[in-house]
Parts: structure tokens; sequence; C-alpha cells
């Protein structure tokens, strides 16, 4: 249950994408941020209008979700400048589990400057569909 101030995005493999589209987790033209992880992506945009007022209910511990981080772009730089305060945004990914949709580049300077906690907002089933872009039922998550 985590999430970043800018959209960090994870991908199984960063470079491809970057070569091939906006590079994970930045705006592309439309201004649109996102979240991609493999097939599956998030209009982060989206869940940030969802979740802006919202009080953050859950908690993330840095140090579980540490070994995700291999699996995501981190700009050290930006990480170095997000705002700790910030809750991440969690999706319940269908059949999944939870899964950091934004919050990656919060998390990453949290591990590495021993901030135990984090605070999350989780999104609604209802509100994961609604910003889910590709994957699951939504597509095979390539952009054609």
């Amino acid at each position: 249950m985590s999430n970043s101030t800018s959209t960090d995005s994870p991908s199984s493999t960063p470079e491809s994408v970057a070569r091939s589209r906006p590079a994970p987790g930045r705006t592309d033209s439309s201004r649109l941020e996102f979240f991609q992880m493999m097939a599956w992506r998030w209009d982060i945009t989206t869940a940030k209008k969802l979740t802006r007022d919202r009080t953050p209910e859950g908690r993330i511990e840095p140090g579980e979700w540490a070994g995700m981080l291999q699996l995501v772009a981190i700009n050290r730089e930006h990480a170095a400048q997000v705002d700790l305060s910030e809750p991440l945004i969690v999706a319940t990914v269908p059949n999944g589990g939870m899964l950091i949709i934004d919050g990656w580049h919060r998390l990453y300077k949290a591990l590495n400057a021993g901030i135990p906690e984090l605070l999350a907002v989780v999104l609604t089933a209802e509100e994961e569909l609604a910003c889910r872009m590709h994957g699951g039922e939504k597509g095979d998550g390539y952009l054609r």
C-alpha cells in the first residue's frame, strides 16, 4: 500500500518501455500520469483526483516493499525531492493483492532514510477499475 509524488512507474523492463513510449511514470503529451507494471497500466491523474481529499487509511512499511523496487524505474534525483508526507496510492489488483500504483519514489526515499512507515490511500475496487487503463478484463496492456 503506497504511493509517490510523481507517478512512479514500475515496469517489467523499464528500458524497453522507455524506448517505445514515454518513460514509465512520466507524463506523456496529454499530461497523463500513469503507472505500469508488466501488462497492467493505471491512470494516476485519475487516481489522484479520486483520492485528493481522502484521509489515508493505510500504512506501508518500506522494508516490506524493498524487493519490488527492482521492478520500478527510479530516478534518484527525483526521489531526493519527493514529499514523504504525501500518501501513497494503493490498488487492490484482481487476483493479485495490493500494489502501490503511486509512490515508488517516496518509498525509495523512505527506505534509504530509514523511515519505518508511510501513509497510504487504498482505492476501492470500483476506483481501481476506473483508473485501470490496461490489464485484466481491460485488455492485454499493449498500446498499438
